[in-house]
């Protein structure tokens, strides 16, 4: 029997990126990266990307270590990028103590990805009342069931059999911690990657009042 392999060298060798990869010309861009980002948002969705609206949300917890999972956003606009969750949540008191997160987008069969740090605002009651009732019923009623992240003590099907009951009978029930998150970007980066490793990276960055555009070294 031959011997395991090395973990390094099962990471040296896994596969990257594939040969064949988007242009980027940083001269050609828009003034604003929110233009950017839908365009290449767009690209990927084109390219048949799985999930290309799943974004790593990174913030910090109370005890000043960093915590980072996967959301799916579900709105970006001129105020920012709009990810939701329970205000009760472990994202959600950490964003409570401290409002601020990094979100950084990965689509790996076009070599990209899109760095984004900024200030966190909470949705208004009626924006966030108008996100839950979006999401589709089981997704609601796991929301009322428990608390995220809690241990579970029992099989949790029960309880969702009941909330799933509760909104058959009313379809309007939004829980009270349900919480729209836009992050505010004061900077968006970027990252084209090249098959000899001399990535593109640029970055917006919010200055007096307007984007500021810089090339960062790979």
């Amino acid at each position: 029997m031959s011997e395991p392999q090395a973990a390094q060298d099962l990471l040296r060798n896994a596969p990257v990126f594939p040969s064949v990869l988007p242009d980027f010309d940083p001269d050609r861009t828009p003034d604003s990266p929110l233009e950017l980002f839908l365009d290449w948002l767009s690209n990927a969705i084109d390219a048949g990307l799985p999930a290309p609206h799943a974004v790593n949300v990174a913030t910090i917890g109370q005890d000043g270590m960093p915590d980072a999972r996967v959301v799916i956003l579900k709105d970006v606009g001129e105020q920012g990028w709009s990810f939701a969750s329970s205000s009760e949540s472990p994202k959600g008191r950490q964003l409570k103590v401290s409002p601020s997160a990094a979100l950084n987008f990965f689509w790996p069969t076009v070599g990209r990805q899109i760095r984004i740090r900024g200030k966190v605002h909470q949705g208004a009651a009626r924006e966030n009342a108008q996100d839950f009732r979006r999401r589709n019923p089981v997704a609601r009623a796991l929301v009322l069931a428990g608390r995220q992240s809690d241990v579970m003590t029992s099989n949790p099907d029960a309880a969702v059999r009941g909330q799933l009951e509760r909104l058959e009978a009313d379809n309007e029930i939004v829980p009270p911690d349900w919480t729209v998150y836009t992050v505010a970007a004061g900077t968006v980066e970027f990252w084209q990657a090249d098959e000899n490793r001399r990535h593109t990276r640029l970055r917006y960055s919010w200055v007096d009042r307007r984007w500021k555009k810089e090339l960062l070294w790979p």
